[in-house]
């Protein structure tokens, strides 16, 4: 017990000292360091966005309703939250766990990576409450229908009845935060950019010659972006999403408006604006500034010997072994 106090103590200690210089480098959106070195360019003028990005946080999403009306954390809550972020699934903490959470959570803290607060309630910043609009009756309608096509199957009996990301096909087009894997890798040409995500392997190609999805072009789970440069930032509107991959319960009359920037060398300003009429009631926006990686980004290979997904077939037949036995 002593041992454990011990190690408790020093991990809080450790947190609250680290806490102003995880924050140093992950400064507030639209914040920039007086001291910070330029952003490079590209040989033809536009701002060098290249490199590895680092979208992890422990800011939420939405504001929680214990901070409503509150834009900002002060220094002892930004300790608090960075110190449940760093030792959320640590082995001192492991009485806290029910033994299921325990599973959950992979024992330890070795493979989560959620990133460190950047002193903000939320990433919402529009609308100002810091929460997602109300959902259309449009967007209620749409989640009981799959909920009432997804029933009758029961435990899932084949892969496909699991979701993108259970079986390693796609987890979306934004990053927002994340449990590990919190990277993404922008290359830039002239005429393109492309941006190779790090969960699940996506990689965006995105024209900016004035090309891009028409009327007729086919939609997919990513959607289909094109892009183009407003001064200093990269503005992408991404559009002919096919619903199958939605986004807190988007459909296929999404439309996404990013914003990308570089203040200064070691930061990437980013924005995005989700729209979709069928969905919620208004558009809604959040922001994250991004702090640059000397890192690799590396194989997310989930789908070689994905035992996960297997794992979860021969559990469904236990339970419905289970189920029959009872009959």
């Amino acid at each position: 017990m002593k041992h454990r106090t011990t190690a408790i103590l020093s991990t809080v200690l450790a947190t609250l000292w680290l806490a102003p210089l995880a924050l140093a480098g992950q400064s507030t959106p639209g914040n920039t360091a007086p001291d910070s070195p330029p952003a490079p360019r590209m040989p033809w003028g536009v701002p060098d966005l290249q490199g590895v990005w680092d979208h992890g946080t422990a800011t939420p999403l939405e504001r929680p309703a214990r901070y409503e009306g509150r834009e900002l954390l002060t220094e002892e809550e930004i300790a608090e939250v960075n110190l449940n972020a760093t030792t959320f699934a640590s082995s001192e903490r492991r009485s806290e766990l029910s033994a299921e959470r325990d599973v959950g959570l992979a024992y330890n803290q070795f493979w989560w990576d959620r990133g460190l607060s950047d002193g903000r309630t939320a990433l919402i910043t529009d609308p100002p409450d810091g929460r997602i609009p109300s959902r259309t009756a449009e967007a209620d309608a749409r989640a009981a229908a799959r909920r009432a096509a997804a029933r009758p199957r029961g435990n899932a009996e084949n892969p496909e009845d699991r979701s993108l990301w259970e079986r390693c096909l796609s987890r979306g087009t934004v990053r927002l935060g994340g449990a590990y894997n919190n990277n993404f890798q922008i290359f830039q040409s002239e005429d393109h950019v492309a941006i190779l995500l790090e969960m699940v392997h996506e990689l965006r190609i995105i024209p900016l010659d004035g090309s891009g999805p028409t009327d007729h072009t086919p939609s997919q789970w990513l959607g289909r972006s094109r892009g183009h440069w407003e001064g200093d930032t990269l503005v992408v509107e991404t559009t002919h999403f096919s619903g199958q991959a939605p986004w807190r319960g988007s459909g296929d009359h999404l439309t996404l408006v990013e914003h990308f920037s570089r203040p200064e060398a070691n930061i990437l300003s980013y924005e995005v604006t989700f729209e979709d009429p069928t969905t919620w009631e208004r558009a809604w926006t959040a922001a994250l500034d991004m702090p640059r990686t000397d890192g690799l980004i590396y194989e997310y290979a989930c789908h070689e010997r994905n035992y996960g997904m297997e794992n979860l077939l021969l559990g469904a037949r236990a339970l419905d072994r289970k189920a029959a036995e009872g009959q």
